[in-house]
């Protein structure tokens, strides 16, 4: 049979070639640019680990898990500091540790009593059992009060999502939320009754799940797979279009790289959907180009700065995994991870690494600014938050134009776009962020469910096609 065409070998294109492979069914990664790992990106340099993109990645699967085994990474693995379960959230000015037990809720100054109270009251609130699309800030203000959407959930999104609460999707971007409210009435019920069907599915909690990396960061696993797949990934590949010819696929590359167009048996969609919606699109029954409204996803842009300082500079204790930013204490950055706290490895002795994030949709500005501009925004910011004295003895910033794909209200329509292709197109999948969610864990499971999808498509195919085998 001919390979099955990915194209992008980010994390969710490698994990779908790498399970596909395992099956041996033939598949070749195109890749745009001159690497692999997509937002992955560790940087390695006198003593420090610095991470560009992603910094931790959490075991909420056994898919995630068996992948590490498979990839031989095991032994490379590294689990998070037991001390810095915790995180603190920045309140008037000052860092709160953000209340993770019943007791802690009722001493923090993060909210009020009356505020406490509305939380206390979210298992009496009605079901919303409309079918049209509510934002997180509804959500949140509907079942838990403003306060909690305030202190907590608007520096969460911004932090972790790049995005404005007002504008998410909860049904979309956070679907869990939604499930726990349809199927269980609260979302404490849910805590509860959820538990068991994330037991028979071999899912677990987030807030349970250990958080881990590699010893040389999160680039090994990407690595590690483009290893195993060896001359299945192509870089600095790009595909310009790909065509529908019926029982088979033509993929097309940029006029600049002088290729001809390559046929293959199956092609899987593993790009954000900005570069997306700039691949063509034809098929008998395409009207123009059918992944162009994918174009339309809202990316903004996010940086990181990673900074290093002698121990004695520091006046934090730096116990815990970061702090977030609510819009409220107006701020430049959106929070940060105290990366040597989080994993051993990560600065020389006697120093600390910081990262820090800046821009998302709270103030894109600020991260289209040159390096030196962001770096001084960071270090600005992190000297009168943390009591920081002294020079950085590292830095370095990882600028992304088009990072966290947004799934606001309205998402449904990208979801029924690459539905309906799929539907229309047998032998067209899509997969990664912009389809089932914008964690490294997403991404990942992302990728072992697109290769059993393409796994059973070509199963079909071989059997009324013997020839095709």
């Amino acid at each position: 049979m001919r390979p099955v065409a990915i194209i992008g070998a980010g994390i969710t294109g490698l994990t779908a070639a790498f399970r596909l492979q395992e099956q041996n069914i033939p598949c070749v990664v195109y890749e745009a640019s001159g690497r692999a790992g997509g937002m992955i990106r560790t940087i390695r340099e006198n003593g420090y680990v610095a991470e560009g993109g992603p910094n931790v990645l959490t075991e909420m699967s056994r898919n995630i898990s068996a992948l590490v085994k498979d990839a031989g990474l095991v032994r490379k693995r590294i689990y998070a500091n037991a001390a810095a379960h915790g995180s603190y959230l920045l309140h008037q000015g000052r860092l709160v540790p953000a209340p993770m037990s019943p007791l802690k809720f009722i001493t923090t100054p993060l909210f009020s009593a009356r505020g406490k109270l509305r939380v206390c009251m979210e298992p009496f609130v009605g079901v919303n059992r409309s079918r049209g699309e509510e934002s997180l800030a509804s959500f949140v203000s509907r079942r838990l009060g403003p306060e909690f959407l305030e202190a907590v959930i608007n520096p969460f999104v911004a932090g972790v999502h790049a995005g404005d609460p007002a504008l998410l999707s909860v049904r979309h971007g956070f679907p869990k939320l939604h499930a726990a409210e349809q199927l269980h009435g609260s979302l404490f019920r849910a805590q509860v009754f959820g538990a068991r069907g994330r037991e028979r599915s071999g899912e677990i909690s987030k807030t349970e799940a250990k958080k881990f990396s590699f010893e040389d960061g999160l680039q090994a696993l990407p690595d590690r797979l483009k290893e195993k797949l060896g001359g299945a990934v192509e870089l600095r590949t790009a595909v310009a279009a790909i065509h529908d010819l019926g029982e088979e696929w033509s993929v097309e590359f940029e006029e600049a790289m002088g290729r001809p167009a390559c046929v293959h048996s199956a092609v899987l969609l593993a790009v954000p959907g900005h570069k997306m919606g700039r691949i063509e699109f034809h098929g008998s029954n395409v009207r123009g180009n059918g992944l162009a409204p994918m174009g339309e996803i809202i990316h903004p842009p996010v940086a990181s700065v990673v900074l290093g300082f002698r121990r004695a500079d520091v006046s934090h204790p730096l116990a815990g995994f970061g702090f977030l930013a609510p819009t409220s204490e107006k701020r430049r950055i959106l929070g940060a991870i105290f990366s040597s706290s989080v994993f051993a490895g990560r600065a020389p002795s006697g120093h600390v690494t910081i990262t820090t994030y800046i821009g998302g949709c709270r103030n894109p500005e600020l991260a289209l600014q040159s390096p030196e501009a962001i770096i001084g925004t960071a270090l600005s910011e992190l000297r009168e938050i943390l009591g920081i004295s002294g020079t950085p003895t590292f830095q370095h910033c990882t600028a992304v134009p088009h990072a966290i794909p947004q799934y606001n209200v309205g998402y449904a329509r990208y979801k029924q776009t690459m539905e309906r292709l799929e539907s229309k197109h047998p032998g067209l999948f899509f997969g990664g962020t912009c389809k089932d969610g914008i964690s490294l864990g997403n991404s990942i499971l992302s990728g072992h469910d697109v290769a059993r999808r393409i796994r059973a498509y070509v199963s079909r195919v071989r059997e009324l096609s013997p020839m095709a085998a």
